[in-house]
């Protein structure tokens, strides 16, 4: 039974609206997935921050095109699902690529096909090294890092700066010491 023109309309505002609050994509083919498998992965993505979802290509061509983005039309051919980063793409990217590798699945069941991260289409090679990228937490803490280390070279240069003149006035004393006994 065909859907009607007001869902069709409902399921390309719904798209557009997980674009707008989307960093990028993954664009997957779900083929003679088990429905036990597909409700996992579901799990495992909302846990990453982002949401599977299987809708009409034509349909997520539309919301796409609505929302501004790059559309890979030769990636939305057949039977495919959409996996939105919402929060942070390459988090959702690992998520899905370390769900495929746990549960050992073959193309046949669940081939990632591409996707698109801003204006970039990527393939599914493109997929994975964005899976690769530090997570925003990683960025967080490398760039602390990187302002603190400057800060405590700093300060050991000035504690061994410190240390020295200490030792200076350590062997004055100490020199004072056994020439004044000599005396």
């Amino acid at each position: 039974m065909p859907i009607t023109r007001a869902r069709k309309e409902e399921q390309v505002a719904r798209y557009a609206e997980l674009l707008s609050e989307s960093t990028g994509f993954a664009i997957v083919s779900p083929n003679n997935l088990p429905v036990n498998k597909i409700e996992a992965l579901r799990r495992t993505v909302r846990e990453a921050g982002g949401e599977y979802v299987v809708g009409k290509n034509t349909l997520v061509i539309k919301a796409l095109e609505q929302a501004g983005w790059v559309v890979p039309q030769d990636q939305l051919q057949g039977q495919t699902a959409v996996i939105f980063g919402k929060d942070a793409f390459p988090d959702v990217a690992k998520a899905l690529l370390a769900f495929i590798d746990k549960e050992k699945l073959e193309d046949d069941k669940l081939k990632v096909i591409g996707g698109v991260m801003g204006k970039d289409v990527l393939k599914s090679t493109g997929v994975k090294a964005v899976s690769e990228l530090p997570t925003l937490p990683e960025l967080q803490a490398q760039i602390i890092g990187l302002i603190v280390t400057p800060a405590i070279n700093i300060v050991s240069i000035l504690d061994a700066a410190n240390a020295g003149v200490v030792n200076v006035i350590q062997a004055l004393l100490d020199k004072d010491k056994d020439g004044g006994s000599a005396a």
